[in-house]
């Protein structure tokens, strides 16, 4: 397996059940193609509470602090949220490359 970090962007709000589901499989993915992911709206919206805009903002923003230490970053699925925008945007400043992963159901 890879040290190699792999930072995954997919949504989280809306259907937030489905699409931790559709997080995990995309983790899973990484792991199975040998690389290390990390989700961070799978730990953060643990610890702060997703509906309080500070505390919103400040999980987006330590979340953009680790990706930082990505080498690539997995765009999951076809619809970008906001917030996904907002990271695939920051990795672009960043000079992270992007992979744009639709094969995941």
């Amino acid at each position: 397996m890879s040290e190699e970090l792999v930072y995954i962007i997919s949504p989280y709000a809306g259907d937030i059940e489905a699409n931790v589901k559709f997080a995990i499989r995309c983790c899973r993915l990484a792991i199975q193609q040998g690389y290390t992911p990390i989700a961070v709206h799978l730990l953060y919206p643990q610890i702060l509470d997703d509906q309080n805009p500070a505390e919103r903002a400040m999980g987006l923003q330590l979340g953009l602090n680790i990706l930082r230490h990505c080498a690539a970053a997995w765009v999951c699925g076809t619809k970008i949220s906001r917030g996904m925008d907002g990271e695939i945007q920051a990795a672009k400043q960043l000079n992270i490359p992007i992979r744009y992963v639709e094969e995941i159901k």
